[in-house]
């Protein structure tokens, strides 16, 4: 098996290779996974120091699966000596800097299945009298060398991209919130006048919050067209949605139900704040008002309509829904927190790409196990983790991972399984 990109969803498929193999020698899975990046990282850019996960620590890459398992996040804590301090402060929520050290912990302790610094270009199927045995798994080095990876079944897991407006140009001025925390040392250096923020969801909320602390001396414009950050809905009721039944009962749902589901709950994860964080932001505004030192600017019901940059500065005009009245604001960063698009999965596959089914729409027709339906002549597999139109809203989240590779590698292990051939291509 190859793993393409080796972000929390792959750890937590290579950790159940890593556990059946130790409990099962006789009947050992190969698994290679290939990360473009150096070494593990997950989202570095958003590690604001006090913001916390929205997922329960017991969705961590084994637990749900596994809740003996020596992966988990409480034996994390362990080997960390925190474990009593943590159950004293009687939190479900880590910090995301805690969380985020708990996943390289655990990606060292199975380096050796990971191959860092290789970037895959394009997917090859190998055919042997007329049948699709294996895919060519072609990636790329830093030094731009090319190898080779030859696997009976492939898994793809390279999370989501950022999502920026069609006409946004990305700069020195211009970026992703994905980059935030990159980027603010330099922009703390500039002494800007004042930063513009675009979005109204969790990471535009923290993003606010994280600019309006670290820089004293600027001006923080959001702009969102709701009239007010909307609550994320986490109450019981709602939260199952994320359980793992529920995704048996999304996948066999007809199309019109699917759509329905996702719409009503979109909520629970899409374009929602934390409340407490919701309140943080209200506190600053309104104190700010009080001392008539205005520095946290709350444009609601506004959309950004056109941007121009030059050399000194970013000119956003924003118009005020309602009215239609709109303004040219001069910034030193335009900041968009806009959210992420899935993979292009056809694109990453290339050539092997052809074998694989679509919907109606366009999107690979993926089964309950997570394997994508391809044409009859072939034998390979090609498992996508993250195909939200056939599991639900789990499919790119934390919540249901490790039960989801548990059940990815108990369909691979339904057919005997191969070696990956390691061959060079010159």
């Amino acid at each position: 098996m190859v793993g393409i990109g080796f972000g929390p969803s792959n750890l937590a498929l290579a950790i159940a290779v890593h556990e059946h193999n130790r409990r099962h020698p006789d009947r050992p899975v190969d698994a290679l996974f290939l990360e473009r990046q150096a070494d593990f990282g997950w989202h570095t850019g958003m590690l604001i120091d006090d913001a916390t996960m929205q997922v329960s620590f017991l969705k961590d890459l084994v637990t749900m699966r596994d809740p003996a398992s020596d992966f988990s996040f409480l034996c994390y804590l362990r080997d960390r000596d925190r474990l009593a301090e943590f159950i004293n402060h009687k939190t479900m929520f880590p910090l995301r800097t805690e969380f985020h050290d708990y996943l390289s912990w655990a990606a060292a302790r199975v380096t050796d299945q990971v191959r860092y610094g290789a970037e895959v270009v394009s997917v090859r199927p190998v055919e042997t009298d007329g049948v699709v045995t294996h895919f060519d798994v072609i990636a790329k080095d830093a030094a731009g060398a090319i190898g080779t990876v030859r696997a009976r079944d492939i898994v793809v897991a390279t999370g989501l991209r950022p999502k920026l407006p069609a006409d946004a140009v990305p700069s020195d001025r211009v970026w992703h919130n994905i980059d935030l925390m990159h980027r603010l040392p330099g922009l703390a250096a500039s002494d800007p006048h004042r930063v513009l923020v675009v979005g109204s969801g969790q990471s535009g909320a923290e993003a606010v919050a994280e600019l309006h602390t670290a820089l004293p001396r600027t001006q923080i414009c959001s702009v969102f067209a709701r009239y007010g950050y909307a609550p994320a809905d986490d109450s019981p009721f709602a939260n199952r949605i994320f359980d793992p039944r529920a995704v048996d009962h999304f996948h066999g749902a007809p199309a019109e139900v699917k759509r329905m589901l996702l719409d009503y709950h979109r909520n629970t994860n899409y374009s929602v704040v934390d409340m407490d964080l919701i309140e943080d932001l209200y506190r600053r505004e309104y104190r700010e008002r009080v001392l008539g030192r205005k520095r946290l600017d709350i444009r609601n019901s506004s959309r950004v309509t056109y941007t121009r940059e030059t050399d000194e500065a970013v000119y956003a005009t924003v118009e005020f829904l309602p009215t239609g009245e709109v303004e040219v604001l001069e910034c030193d960063a335009l900041v968009y927190a806009t959210g992420f698009r899935p993979l292009d999965l056809f694109g990453l596959l290339g050539r092997a790409a052809a074998v694989c089914e679509r919907d109606s729409t366009g999107l690979p027709v993926v089964g309950r196990d997570y394997r994508v339906r391809t044409v009859d002549n072939v034998t390979a597999g090609v498992y996508l983790q993250g195909a939200e139109h056939s599991h639900g809203l789990t499919a790119t989240l934390l919540s249901t991972t490790a039960v989801r590779v548990g059940e990815i590698l108990e369909s691979i292990l339904g057919v005997q399984a191969v070696a990956p051939e390691r061959v060079a291509v010159h």
